[in-house]
């Protein structure tokens, strides 16, 4: 199912930029034959640039298959472009699904989400006898057989789980949701060939009336309050193991962007944290003497005002979100990238008191040196400037040639 985005330009919505957005997309839908496997995204308007590059106006038509599955089929008009399921999608890529096991007496059907996505691992079905009082004197067997068979469907359902949910000793899953019309959920949680170490990362049992995909689909709506609190829990012991790193004054923990980023060159972080809703703005800068490319990161506050030039104005070569730069390098240096929010009360101390950037480290890192070093850098650069320019304690203290021997 595609899922299309038609904004318009910031001016006042009117129909014809309806008209031509809705004709430009019908374009672009015309180079495909069929709907791509995960869905098709359309954004498609009109976009005003920046004032440092004229303030114009321009045609935006972007077209793409995400990565992942879509469900949704939107259709927006709006000054803007909606980016939020697109998000999720990227937000959710390294992290563990949720595993999901919905069993009746009809058969069971094993599934995994991840964010907005998800997928259907296995189903099949079965044909258990029901419990009846028919057979006479062979009643006993016929009840004798029942539970066996229902043994088997159970010990059967177990060893599908551990195959589907477990890999080298350990779950590859972040939880299991147990959901059944029947008490045969439970039967699985309590039967003895049920591996211990999904037993021990059960987050939810939740009764349905549906089984197969209608069941999956119940139980996901019925068991998010219990997945969203899994979400946070991973968030705050991530928080609190940050806090603890900072409270012992181990070093091995940074601070803000600028220590962040230095021990990321190290290779020095294992946990890069950063605030979801992060406003900050990556800059590549050139010197236009010496050809140097240096890089600022400068918030939205610090975007509108004029950029650290040292003098001379640099030319801009590059500006993009630090978001997005940090999400398409992160692995490049080793890290594992987490995002957290600002629901929780670590969250907002993480945010407001240390710039929603940090990371845990690897090893002890003191970056008092290096903020030392970067002063005397830049009292030597301001030295030789003034040297060039033929300017220093002469021409500030009125010396004439001749005096102190000179």
């Amino acid at each position: 199912m595609s899922t299309v985005y038609r904004p318009t330009s910031n001016h006042v919505f009117n129909r014809q930029s309806v008209q031509s957005a809705i004709k430009w997309t019908q374009q672009r839908l015309k180079l495909y034959t069929t709907c791509p496997k995960n869905g098709l995204v359309v954004y498609c308007g009109l976009a005003t640039t920046d004032a440092d590059y004229g303030g114009k106006e321009r045609r935006v038509a972007v077209h793409f298959e995400p990565h992942r599955p879509i469900k949704k089929f939107i259709y927006r008009c709006d000054s803007l472009f909606h980016i939020e399921n697109l998000k999720e999608l990227v937000a959710s890529d390294d992290e563990d699904p949720f595993g999901f096991i919905v069993i009746d007496g009809n058969g069971v059907l094993f599934g995994s989400v991840r964010g907005t996505a998800r997928e259907v691992l296995q189903k099949f079905s079965v044909d258990l006898p029901r419990k009846h009082g028919r057979g006479g004197q062979s009643a006993l067997r016929f009840d004798r057989i029942r539970v066996e068979k229902r043994k088997y469907y159970v010990r059967r359902v177990a060893e599908l789980a551990t195959w589907h949910f477990v890999s080298n000793d350990c779950p590859v899953v972040r939880g299991i949701v147990l959901a059944g019309s029947g008490d045969l959920k439970d039967d699985l949680a309590k039967s003895k060939f049920f591996d211990p170490r999904m037993r021990s990362i059960i987050i939810s049992t939740v009764d349905i009336s549906h089984g197969g995909q209608a069941g999956f689909d119940q139980a996901i709506t019925l068991s998010m309050d219990a997945i969203g609190s899994v979400a946070l829990l991973h968030e705050k012991q991530l928080l609190e193991r940050y806090m603890l790193e900072i409270e012992r004054d181990t070093g091995r923990y940074s601070i803000a962007v600028e220590d962040t980023i230095l021990a990321l060159e190290m290779g020095a972080v294992e946990s890069l944290i950063i605030w979801d809703d992060l406003e900050l703005g990556r800059y590549e800068l050139r010197h236009p003497a010496t050809g140097e490319v240096s890089v600022s990161y400068l918030s939205s506050a610090q975007e509108k005002k004029k950029l650290p030039t040292k003098h001379v104005d640099l030319e801009v070569i590059k500006k993009e979100s630090f978001l997005d730069w940090i999400s398409d390098n992160y692995k490049k240096f080793g890290c594992r990238l987490e995002f957290v929010s600002d629901r929780s009360g670590l969250g907002r101390q993480f945010v407001m008191g240390f710039g929603g950037v940090g990371g845990i480290l690897r090893w002890q890192v003191d970056f008092s040196h290096s903020a030392a070093d970067g002063e005397h850098g830049s009292e030597d650069e301001e030295s030789k400037e003034e040297d060039a320019d033929g300017s220093g304690f002469d021409e500030e203290y009125d010396f004439e040639d001749g005096e102190f021997g000179l």
